[in-house]
């Protein structure tokens, strides 16, 4: 079993993001899975410009000189392939899309029609299995109802299967550590590590965990009053030094 993670957060291992990703990591290391994470804010990957020279010109070669090739290389083999993201502006980052975009390179030109009746790409390599994850600055879960609807969309036209979607709402207090709030992201994280193992062992998430995953950290209404004082203070600390 390999995982594969890509995490497309712009802040790269100083996101929260990452703080995700490396304890899902975890898990399922201790499961026995070999894993590999890809940092996309490490590595140079330049916007596909749909040329189609990998489909007709350079046997499935992209001509673009960056980053892309050693990535594709290191998650070719994956069973699993994790996409990790911040919301932004309602869905994955641009720079998660841009990764997405070159993928190009590994399908087919050829379209054909699915079992549903509806054409996709033909893959020239067998389809890992994905698991989406996000986090996002507001309260609310329903934010992701954009970034869930794309993966199953992405998910159809690679022919491959969601197997795990984790999103966690009042995603700033994911680097929090100091007392009460502390406490329950440590429980969260927790959490995120029995999903690794989940997902490498089982290739699922249980019910439990899922159900553990969907908690919130502090009622909306304590978050939304602490947010705006956090802003209010950066606000004035700004101000103070524009003047000084």
């Amino acid at each position: 079993m390999k995982i594969a993670v890509i995490n497309g957060s712009h802040q790269g291992r100083n996101g929260n993001t990452n703080i995700m990703a490396s304890a899902f990591l975890k898990g399922a290391q201790e499961a026995g899975a070999e894993t590999v994470e890809v940092i996309l804010a490490e590595k140079e990957v330049k916007y596909c410009t749909a040329c189609k020279a990998c489909w007709f010109k350079t046997s499935g070669q992209c001509v673009i000189r960056d980053d892309m090739a050693e990535i594709i290389s290191l998650i070719k083999d994956a069973d699993v392939r994790v996409l990790a993201t911040p919301l932004y502006f309602d869905n994955i980052s641009s720079m998660l899309k841009t990764f997405i975009d070159r993928l190009m390179v590994t399908a087919s030109p050829y379209w054909g029609k699915d079992q549903q009746g509806e054409c996709r790409h033909l893959t020239t390599k067998a389809a890992p299995q994905l698991v989406m994850m996000a986090n996002c600055g507001y309260p609310e879960r329903s934010h992701f109802q954009v970034i869930s609807h794309w993966v199953q969309r992405h998910a159809r036209n690679l022919n491959a299967q969601v197997i795990g979607e984790i999103y966690a709402s009042q995603g700033a207090l994911l680097s929090v550590r100091e007392q009460e709030v502390g406490m329950v992201v440590a429980n969260y994280l927790k959490a995120l590590e029995t999903a690794g193992r989940e997902i490498a062992s089982d290739r699922k998430l249980s019910s439990e965990t899922k159900a553990l995953l969907e908690q919130k950290f502090i009622p909306d209404e304590v978050y939304i009053r602490e947010v705006k004082k956090y802003v209010d203070s950066t606000l004035v600390s700004a101000h103070s030094k524009n003047i000084s």
